[in-house]
């Protein structure tokens, strides 16, 4: 359901949530940070999402799992008991792992697990990480990916003048469409306000500079712009046969000669719905949500949802060497005041001590939380979804892509709480993988440590490779980006695409991707529905081309009368300062994002 009332830049604070309103979790939203489905407003809830602190011995198992679901039919050869005895042995001997017998045998026992509830028909979905990060290699038939291939070689085919080289992207990173030219700019853009109708496919272009210019407001937080939004497209999940429909142009991509490019993502974003509902789950239950925020622990048991239950146990455990033997007094030295004494007996301690690492116990599976469907909890309202395409071309003269920067997903303004990247091209390169990393703060996490208190925390490195007043961020591990795979992952991790290189340095290689951001369906924000058009090349194609205009007026005259167009519609050339304006303000808030969450602390 397309609205134009009450969204936010249109007719309401850039801020403004309903009282029904409650977003999904995401690492942006410090404020809230819950879900939707079982909120209480009278219940306590973390001003924003953090994950479990995680020991090191889990992520090393979640790696060894990662690396096994990558296998082809590894859902069936986990069964057989001479592979899977092949892939324990191989993860025990794995260099430079700290891999334990329990914990091999867990990862054994999980895999066992995941298999016998393998659905390839919900799109192959495995869950990857903490945080649910979905991967899949079969979501997107080979069909579909091919089919998108050729409807996007148009885009690629053009002049070289007509390339969109990202800006300092050293022309390694080609944007076919991005989100980030002809944004909403508040204050410039024109908008369909209530009464007015909405943009369709077929009128988008017809309608352009129809509307009110957007009112210029000044930014609630360092969390909202007060300049710009990227633009969605409305999706259509009513439907009967369970498909989407593109409802509204996709920013950049026009909607009359790229049709089927249209047809193909939707039947990408249909194929990642399944993917978004897994991701998207534990975040719409309440009750999952808290046992992802807090670990509780005493001396005889610890609450965790972990493989480690025991490890807060171990961890309480070391305050207590203290008391076991070491240096004695020596005469003359006073009982409580020496400080020669005391002194000596740190040294000691922090010679002696040993940090006894977690295993994890016999394998149980853990608590899943209840399944949430995307279409039963939104199928009358619809999704928005802004939709981005780039290439990373690497040439002999440019060889190797040095990787991205640490984020997450767009601002406030654009409410994203999950992401899809299907990568459906890759020609010689190297294997390539995208990184997460984990908010940890210890603002709502009760961990019971005696150590704390005397200012011992030399084990934190060792179980959970953190050190006290560090980084709040735990690196999670990453994903192989390889061509066919479609990942999902929610607004509450960072992500960064890591580092990599041509194959054969003699020829040209590349990667594609197609992202897709879902906006918190829980909200509507302004859409391609509520702003035609604002590109003055396809409105000027439109207009010359249609008719009465064209035959009547010679070339000369309607070039005269085009360039004298201005405020609205917007040309490219401007456009393009403007992308460079957004980026500077994205890239500061990035920077400044990361320092929110610098010190960790006991």
């Amino acid at each position: 359901m397309v609205s134009n009332s009450d969204i936010p830049g249109l007719d309401q604070p850039l801020n403004y949530e309903s009282e029904s309103t409650c977003l999904f979790p995401n690492l942006l939203n410090n404020d809230k940070g819950h879900a939707h489905l079982e909120y209480s407003p009278y219940e306590e809830l973390p001003p924003t999402i953090e994950l479990p602190l995680t020991t090191l011995r889990e992520f090393t198992m979640l790696h060894i799992m990662n690396g096994v679901t990558d296998k082809p039919n590894w859902n069936i050869k986990i069964f057989d008991d001479e592979i899977r005895a092949k892939w324990k042995a191989k993860a025990l001997a794995a260099p430079g792992k700290d891999v334990m017998e329990s914990m091999a045998e867990w990862c054994m026992e999980e895999l066992k697990y995941k298999a016998s509830r393998f659905d390839k028909t919900e799109g192959g979905a495995i869950k990857v990480y903490n945080g649910d990060v979905m991967k899949s290699d079969t979501a997107v038939s080979q069909t579909i990916m091919e089919e998108l291939q050729a409807a996007v070689s148009p885009l690629e085919d053009v002049p070289e003048w007509e390339k969109d080289w990202h800006p300092r992207s050293d022309e390694k990173v080609l944007n076919l469409v991005h989100p980030s030219l002809f944004p909403v700019v508040y204050g410039r853009t024109r908008a369909l306000g209530k009464g007015k109708g909405f943009a369709t496919l077929e009128n988008c272009i017809a309608r352009c500079g129809e509307g009110n210019v957007l009112e210029k407001q000044k930014a609630p937080d360092k969390r909202y712009s007060a300049d710009f939004q990227w633009l969605p497209c409305e999706v259509d999940i009513s439907e009967g046969n369970g498909q989407a429909r593109i409802t509204s142009y996709i920013n950049n991509l026009h909607p009359k000669k790229h049709k089927d490019l249209y047809h193909i993502i939707d039947k990408i974003i249909t194929a990642s719905i399944p993917l978004w509902n897994k991701t998207l789950a534990p975040l719409a239950h309440l009750w999952y949500h808290k046992n992802l925020t807090t670990i509780k622990c005493d001396r005889g048991s610890c609450d965790m949802q972990s493989r480690f239950p025991s490890c807060c146990v171990w961890v309480c455990w070391l305050g207590e060497v203290r008391t076991l033997g070491g240096p004695q007094r020596l005469e003359g030295e006073e009982e409580r005041y020496s400080q020669s004494y005391w002194n000596r007996r740190e040294r000691w301690i922090e010679a002696t001590r040993k940090v006894v690492l977690p295993e994890p116990n016999v394998f149980r599976p853990l608590q899943e939380p209840p399944p949430f469907d995307l279409r039963e909890e939104f199928g009358i309202w619809g999704l928005q979804v802004i939709v981005k395409l780039a290439n990373i071309e690497l040439t002999p003269e440019k060889p190797e892509y040095a990787g991205g920067m640490w984020h997450v997903e767009g601002q406030m303004n654009e409410r994203i709480c999950a992401t899809v990247l299907y990568y459906y091209s890759s020609s010689n390169i190297t294997p390539s993988s995208l990184a997460f990393r984990q908010h940890t703060g210890d603002g709502h996490r009760k961990i019971c440590v005696p150590s704390a208190d005397t200012g011992c925390h030399d084990w934190l490195p060792a179980v959970f490779g953190c050190t006290q007043n560090g980084p709040t961020f735990q690196n999670v591990g990453s994903v192989d980006t390889r061509e066919g795979r479609l990942l999902t992952f929610p607004n509450v991790l960072q992500h960064q695409v890591q580092p990599f290189e041509l194959v054969d340095r003699t020829k040209p290689g590349h990667r594609k991707i197609l992202a897709l951001f879902l906006v918190d369906p829980n909200i509507k924000i302004i859409s391609s529905a509520n702003v035609p058009c604002q590109r003055k090349d396809w409105w000027r194609e439109e207009i010359a081309h249609g008719g009465v205009f064209d035959k009547l007026l010679p070339r000369e005259l309607r070039d005269l009368i085009f360039q004298g167009v201005e405020e609205f519609p917007i040309g490219v050339e401007e456009a393009k300062e403007i992308r460079l304006k957004l980026m500077e303000e994205r890239k500061a808030f990035v920077l400044d994002k990361a320092n929110d969450f610098e010190v960790f602390s006991l």
